[in-house]
């Protein structure tokens, strides 16, 4: 069984997503622009949660979408048959500034295939990514806008967000 560490816990996390919004209400003002696009499986649960706390910074609703981005990976050749999940996105994403949300970013390759994902439904005005973690190790020219905390790893070692897991805490674990 691999050695794991705690990097952060429930409260870590929940302070983390709080500042991504305060962030990300900072560096748009037009609130009514913003959408969020959470990747699944767990960018999804974040994307949700930073959709709850923009919605009381901005006192209007922010639409919350699920993009799964399967399909457009660049690793279909190398993988079994993709693990496909549905996508829900209940708005226009054109004209908009959409805040792709995922849980670790490391290569940029699953942020690459989101903005190719995200071409399938129209043209968005911005893009702008906001990550739990950011690992390094990138393989592609990608840069979060919004991180809650930089994790520096080695390439071999894991990073694990757990969240809404019954009878289990909230937390991000390095395993190594």
């Amino acid at each position: 069984m691999p050695e794991s560490t705690v990097i952060l816990n429930a409260a870590a996390i929940q302070r983390a997503l709080t500042r991504i919004a305060h962030e990300i209400a900072e560096r748009n003002e037009s609130s009514a622009e913003v959408v969020l696009a959470g990747i699944p499986l767990v960018g999804d649960q974040l994307a949700f949660r930073l959709g709850k706390i923009l919605s009381d910074i901005w006192k209007l609703p922010v639409p919350v979408g699920v993009l799964d981005v399967s399909m457009h990976r660049d690793d279909l050749d190398q993988r079994a048959a993709p693990m496909i999940h549905p996508t829900t996105m209940p708005f226009d994403v054109t004209g908009r500034t959409v805040v792709l949300v995922d849980d670790v970013l490391f290569t940029g390759r699953t942020t690459r295939a989101a903005m190719d994902a995200l071409n399938d439904f129209g043209r968005p005005k911005n893009i702008q990514l906001a990550v739990l973690i950011d690992r390094g190790h990138r393989e592609l020219p990608v840069r979060a806008d919004f991180v809650g905390k930089n994790v520096p790893t080695a390439v071999t070692e894991k990073v694990r967000v757990r969240l809404d897991i019954p009878n289990q805490p909230d937390e991000v674990v390095l395993e190594k």
